[in-house]
């Protein structure tokens, strides 16, 4: 049929297929206005780049963004770039490798400079002849190339140079800035990765010779030991030396400078830790006027390791040995006289390179290295073209063979529809209880999110030796699940025909046929009366096995004590015989009336059987199962007709857009029952058949058969049947006359 979709300019063709409606692709007048397809009508709108039976490096160049993930804008830019490069972009809907020559559009720049590289791809695997180039033949190009760096895609690696000072300068580069990847997996270096690198290890090496320049070390060596030390205990010592100062101004302050005693008392009593801080916004030391800052006794403890360090890297250095005290005028000379160290310290450029030691960052500077890296790169670019060149001839072959395969499980699922084809998701076929299911999906592991799908859902766990375990979803859409349960093995078969040892984790349950639906009943009232069975042979066994024991134990006594007991029986008088126990009346007419209804509730039932015509026992016994089946049909005829695939993709990383329906119909082309070849001969003689079983089922259908046949000839009689069967062969019949006298 024919729908339009409202986009202006293109009238779509659509096909219903299991209650779907999806656009047909089918000329390249369709790829080239896909654009315009409204998105609501793309079945799916989003699909993982992993875990499709599909090309995953074809995949990975639909995927621009590197998320893992295949959207509409990436799908249609695919197909533009494809369809630009063909000379008919029909051809991308064929999905054919290889790609002939011949249907590169060579009226272009890009067509020109594909047909030239797929050219020099076969000139360099010695068939020049050829007329079209295999997506491996591109691929294995690919790495021919890249096994010769540099290669034009703009990266440099160690093995683009011979020179042991070109790759120390790389792999410097690598270890401070960073590299980048190549399709390869090498890793190497880009031009503008370089010139950050020489950048930054200019700055930094001009920043270290300004700290020569301005004599800024004014200790050596040990100036930023010196300064690393004061820099922690600065807040500190100038808030000891404030606190004096203000305690010289006013002595009634000296008790709040140094803290009340209560805050002392509350710190006192629990167990006091002194390194984790309980005291560390206490002073640097006790409060007074114009006091210098003790540098030993008197410390505050929570800042003395902090003071040692400080006394050994700083002060001794400039003040010397042995000071046991700090003045505010000395502590300010320190200050003063490490100023300058701290502010070049300060204008330090933010940068990686600081990680190679100084004496190498002046070596690179001088070395020549540098130019032998920027030859690297120009010849690079020199090659650019011919790498995007033969780049562009793999993609182009890998849309020319895979796109036709996206856009059928993506655009629409024509694949999963089609009778011959298999859609991407479809990991392969599992055997499992006389049957397979090709509707096995891989999932990462059970989601709720599935069984909205109103599927029957066995989740699989598959092994093979040699390969990471895999989960299947695993449909089963025909038969029944009488023996479909958690821990049962079968064996699966991958799209590549590997076999996997398959066991069943766990189910979802929902109904499976209408088959399986209208004897749910009886197989129910089947197993429940096998379950009361045995609940009660178990409970007569544990009974009888309690009465057993009790008999032992009271054997065990009698035995011990018999001389004992018989002695006393043989003392004691005999007593009279017990009168015969009375006949309870009230259960004797309990009985009668329970007898009577009963024999009433069957007389009526004879007695409405009798007046039914013989034509009306099949519809009743009909009638009687539809009341049991009917129910649990229509439930699961609702529920089956509710099946659909989008919440088992959804859970797996798809975004489903359509209703994509499992009807019966099409549920039952998923999944085979085990069905004897066509023309086969089974032989039904079985040596090992149950001959008494065989004996009781024949015995219980001729019982049955006489009773039937009991019951017809009562009901032929019954109904007058009888007498008009003897006047139609000519037999006589007798008349049966009222005898009774008459009433006056």
């Amino acid at each position: 049929m024919n729908l339009s979709s409202g986009s202006a300019g293109h009238r779509w063709n659509f096909f219903r297929t299991g209650g779907l409606d999806q656009v047909s692709l089918t000329t390249a007048a369709d790829l080239l206005a896909l654009d315009q397809l409204d998105q609501k009508l793309w079945v799916a709108l989003s699909c993982p780049v992993k875990g499709l039976e599909l090309d995953e490096k074809t995949l990975a160049l639909i995927d621009t963004d590197n998320d893992g993930h295949i959207r509409v804008p990436e799908v249609l830019a695919a197909v533009k770039w494809a369809a630009a490069r063909l000379r008919d972009p029909a051809d991308l809907l064929r999905g054919t490798d290889p790609i002939p020559l011949a249907a590169i559009n060579d009226t272009t720049p890009e067509g020109k400079i594909l047909i030239a590289s797929a050219r020099q791809i076969l000139l360099s695997l010695d068939r020049a002849d050829a007329g079209a180039v295999t997506v491996a033949e591109a691929a294995d190009a690919s790495k021919i190339l890249a096994a010769k760096p540099p290669i034009g895609d703009g990266i440099i690696t160690l093995a683009a140079s011979d020179d042991p000072g070109v790759q120390a300068l790389i792999k410097d580069i690598i270890a401070t800035i960073g590299g980048t990847p190549m399709h390869t997996g090498a890793i190497g270096v880009t031009a503008e990765q370089i010139e950050k690198f020489f950048t930054e290890i200019a700055d930094y090496s001009a920043w270290v010779e300004k700290s020569a320049a301005q004599n800024v070390a004014v200790l050596g060596a040990e100036t930023e030991a010196a300064v690393h030390a004061l820099k922690p205990v600065r807040p500190k010592i100038d808030d000891f030396f404030g606190r004096c100062r203000l305690a010289a101004f006013d002595a009634r302050a000296i008790a709040a400078l140094n803290r009340s005693e209560t805050e002392y008392l509350a710190i006192a009593a629990k167990d006091l830790n002194i390194t984790a801080g309980e005291v560390s916004g206490f002073p640097l030391a006790r409060i007074e006027a114009n006091r210098p800052l003790p540098l030993r006794d008197g410390v505050n403890p929570a800042w003395s390791p902090l003071i040692a360090e400080f006394v050994v890297k700083t002060i001794t250095p400039i003040l010397g040995a042995g000071k046991h005290e700090l003045s505010e005028a000395e502590w300010q000379a320190i200050s003063t006289r490490l100023a300058p160290y701290e502010a070049w310290l300060g204008s330090k450029p933010a940068s990686a390179v600081e990680k190679l030691p100084l004496d190498r960052v002046r070596a690179i500077l001088q070395d020549k290295a540098r130019a032998g890296l920027d030859a690297l790169i120009v010849r690079d670019r020199e090659l650019g073209p011919q790498f995007r060149g033969i780049s562009d001839v793999e993609r182009l072959a890998r849309y020319h063979r895979d796109l036709r395969t996206l856009l059928h499980n993506f655009v629409n699922f024509a694949d999963f529809y089609s009778s011959d084809r298999w859609a991407t998701f479809q990991a392969g076929t599992l055997y499992l209880d006389s049957r397979s299911s090709e509707f096995c999906v891989r999932v990462d592991a059970a989601l709720p999110l599935a069984a909205m799908g109103k599927m029957y859902i066995a989740y699989v766990a598959c092994t093979r030796a040699g390969a990471k375990p895999i989960t299947l979803a695993a449909c089963f859409t025909q038969g029944d699940s009488d023996y479909l349960f958690v821990g049962r093995h079968g064996i699966f078969y991958d799209r590549a025909g590997n076999d996997w040892y398959a066991v069943i984790t766990s189910i979802v349950e929902n109904p499976i046929s209408l088959r399986q639906a209208f004897w749910s009943p009886y197989k129910k009232f089947v197993r429940m009366l096998d379950e009361m069975a045995a609940k009660r042979a178990a409970a007569a066994d544990a009974a009888s096995n309690d009465r057993l024991g009790k008999v032992a134990d009271k054997a065990v006594t009698a035995t011990a004590n018999a001389a004992a007991t018989q002695a006393v029986l043989a003392s004691t008088p005999t007593p009279p015989p017990a009168p015969p126990r009375k006949i309870d009346v009230g259960v004797v007419a309990a009985l009668g009336v329970a007898v009577g209804a009963i024999g009433g509730a069957l007389a009526t039932v004879g007695a409405k059987l009798a007046d039914v015509h013989l034509w009306q026992y099949p519809l009743i016994v009909l009638g009687v199962m539809l009341a049991i089946s009917l129910p649990a049909v229509i439930i699961a005829f609702l529920k089956l007709r509710q099946r659909t695939l989008g919440p088992i993709l959804d859970a797996n990383g798809w975004a489903i857009n359509g209703r994509v329906k499992i009807n019966i119909p099409f549920g039952t082309t998923l999944t085979q029952r085990a069905m004897l070849p066509a023309g086969s001969h089974l032989s039904r003689t079985d040596p090992y058949e149950d001959k008494a079983a065989k004996r009781r089922r024949r015995e219980i259908f001729i019982l049955v058969v006489l009773i039937g046949l009991i019951v017809l000839a009562w009901t032929l009689r019954h109904k007058g049947y009888y007498t008009r069967v003897r006047e139609f062969i000519g037999l006589p019949t007798t008349q049966v006359t009222n005898t009774a006298p008459a009433v006056r």
